[in-house]
This record gives structure tokens, sequence and C-alpha cells, in this order.
């Protein structure tokens, strides 16, 4: 989560949409920089709106713009697949190795989920079932609107870093997978068709 105190602007940090790039981009711009843990680096719209923005509101004296940016579920849900594939740095009850994505979804999909498979809702996450969502989203697959809109707003030229990115590998679902996880994630994939 980044805050930008002169322009009023929050960048609330939505897991796997290439936050780890922004934020090395931007953190010499922000005003405060909250990167550990996971917990507070990914704070969510709700969180935000209940403990943080009557923070800085009172300290500014006037409301900030909280933008976020959300990814193609599919695709999102494939970045986390392969995250957790990686080697290193993955508890083993967190890790997907030798496991197949339609099994991952699998586990998305089961009530309760299986510690692998327990990443969140980006609709979640932006989102909440009460109170405000983020002012502004932008799309991952659409990262040069979000890059010239924070130029405009920041008053500079940005470069985004390529950091920590998922391992290469096959992603795509098997058609009954998929139908299952649009109609369960129905409010995750309208969201996102809503943003353009």
């Amino acid at each position: 989560m980044l805050v930008f105190w002169k322009q009023r602007l929050v960048y609330l940090a939505t897991p796997k949409t290439g936050t780890t790039a922004i934020e090395a981009a931007l953190e010499p711009l922000a005003s405060v920089v909250i990167q550990r843990p996971p917990e507070l680096k990914h704070t969510s719209v709700q969180r935000y709106w209940k403990y943080l923005a009557p923070f800085l509101e009172k300290a500014a004296d006037e409301d900030f713009m909280v933008v976020a940016v959300m990814r193609e579920p599919i695709d999102w849900l494939g970045s986390w697949y392969r995250y957790r594939q990686r080697g290193g740095g993955v508890t083993p009850e967190k890790s997907t190795k030798g496991m197949s994505v339609d099994a991952f979804v699998e586990g998305y999909l089961s009530d309760p989920q299986p510690e692998f498979a327990n990443v969140g809702w980006q609709s979640r996450f932006l989102v909440p079932e009460r109170g405000p969502g983020a002012d502004r989203l932008f799309r991952y697959d659409d990262m040069g609107s979000f890059v010239h809109f924070l130029e405009e707003r920041l008053d500079c030229e940005i470069t985004l870093p390529r950091l920590n990115v998922s391992p290469a590998g096959a992603t795509e679902l098997s058609p009954a997978i998929e139908r299952r996880l649009r109609g369960e994630l129905a409010r995750d994939f309208a969201l996102y068709a809503s943003l353009g």
C-alpha cells in the first residue's frame, strides 16, 4: 500500500497484480509505504476505509482517492497457481508443485479451501459487500492506462520494472472446471467486465 500525501492518493496492492513492481517504481514518491507484512501490504478496501481512511482524512482534512488494479479472474488464479509451484519459499501446505491447475481451482472452489488454494477473492478485496469500494479500478492487462493515470496524477514519468514474476507454466482449465469457476465467481467476472 502506498499513500501519496500531496496528491491525496492511496494505492491499494491487490495481490498478484504487479504490486512489487508498482511499489518499487513509486516508493521514492510516496509519503507512506507499507510493504511488510503481507497482511498490511495487501490491505483490502474494507480495511482501508475502516481503519486508515479516518486517520488520513482527519490529518489531511480532506478525502483521498483510492485506486487499485484488478486482474482477469482466470489469469489471476493461474498466477497464484504458478507462483506456488516455485521451488523455494513456499511452505509444503501452500505448494502446488506436482498439482494440475484444475486440481488447484477445484481446491479454490472447495469449502473449506485447502491451504494451497486459500488466496481470497478479488471482488471481496476491492468492493466489500457493505461500505465504499475503491474510487477507481484499473485492469491488469491494460497496465499502460494505470501508469498513464499515475504519471498525470504524480506529475512524473514512470517505468515499471519486472519483479516477482510467477514462473511460466500451463494454466488452461478444462471446460467443466472453467464453467464452474465462472458460475461461482460471477461477481469477480462481472466486476472485471465492468472495467471496460
